[in-house]
């Protein structure tokens, strides 16, 4: 989550490449990512995690999916899936 934006020039371009979860293909990952803040706020009861879900709309163009740049995103979801 980047609310401020500044990510974009933060992160290590060699080693990663980063994507916005809004488009069409990123679907799969955005549902995703709502389970996983779902089971958060389960498991926690966070206040936060409540209104990141409220607002997921909102919200959603503010992540990013960071994968390292020798990972495929095919393999990418699978792969979170079982770490989930």
């Amino acid at each position: 989550l980047d609310e401020s934006r500044a990510f974009v020039d933060a992160y290590n371009h060699e080693l990663i490449d980063i994507h916005r979860l809004v488009s069409e293909q990123m679907e799969a990952y955005r549902n995703h990512l709502r389970g996983m803040i779902e089971e958060y706020v389960e498991a926690t009861g966070s206040a936060w995690g409540k209104t990141v879900l409220e607002d997921f709309r909102d919200y959603i163009g503010k992540f990013w999916l960071v994968k390292p740049r020798a990972t495929e995103m095919e393999s990418l979801l699978n792969t979170m899936r079982q770490a989930a």
